[in-house]
């Protein structure tokens, strides 16, 4: 690859995290390297057992299920912080050792916004990414620096969903 951009998928809408496992799958391949670091998300999920079949996709993310960050306690969110700057400092480990072709840091924007990570280093990783490596973030409310030196900003926008009806998330569908 000559020049890798940046990839922000936000909004409230459905269709993020999906966005970016579609370009992790066309990525692999491809023959591309695929690291993807799942922040918040600590359950057993679909796509995991179909990318652990690809041998160029490498996954860091939680080992445990904190529920949501929102209504987590003060020592479930100090756990996850310190789980998630590990993860951040494999992931810069991996991408300076030019072991990373596609970067998917899957909902960032959300750990950012809840303060579970280290800002600076997530800033960093970021915002001065490796000129040939691509990089995707994914979550709501990215920072405006994020969006800024963003190459493509796509939104999603939740216009209906039947979780606003009681149904709830559906395995195959939503994890």
């Amino acid at each position: 690859m000559s020049g890798g951009l940046r990839h922000l998928y936000t909004g409230d809408g459905k269709g993020k995290t999906t966005a970016a496992l579609g370009l992790a799958l066309r990525a692999a391949g491809c023959g591309l390297r695929v690291v993807l670091v799942q922040f918040l998300k600590g359950r057993d999920t679909g796509e995991l057992h179909a990318l652990d079949q690809l041998p160029n996709v490498s996954i860091l993310r939680l080992h445990r299920d904190f529920g949501f960050v929102h209504t987590a306690s003060e020592q479930d969110k100090q756990a996850m912080m310190q789980l998630h700057n590990e993860m951040l400092a494999e992931a810069r480990r991996l991408v300076l050792e030019g072991l990373c072709d596609l970067l998917i840091l899957d909902e960032i924007c959300a750990a950012y916004q809840h303060g579970v990570l280290d800002m600076a280093m997530a800033d960093e990783l970021v915002l001065r990414k490796p000129q040939a490596m691509e990089l995707v973030l994914t979550g709501r409310n990215a920072p405006v620096s994020w969006v800024d030196a963003a190459d493509y900003v796509t939104e999603m926008v939740m216009r209906k969903h039947p979780y606003t009806r009681g149904i709830a998330a559906r395995r195959g569908i939503e994890f």
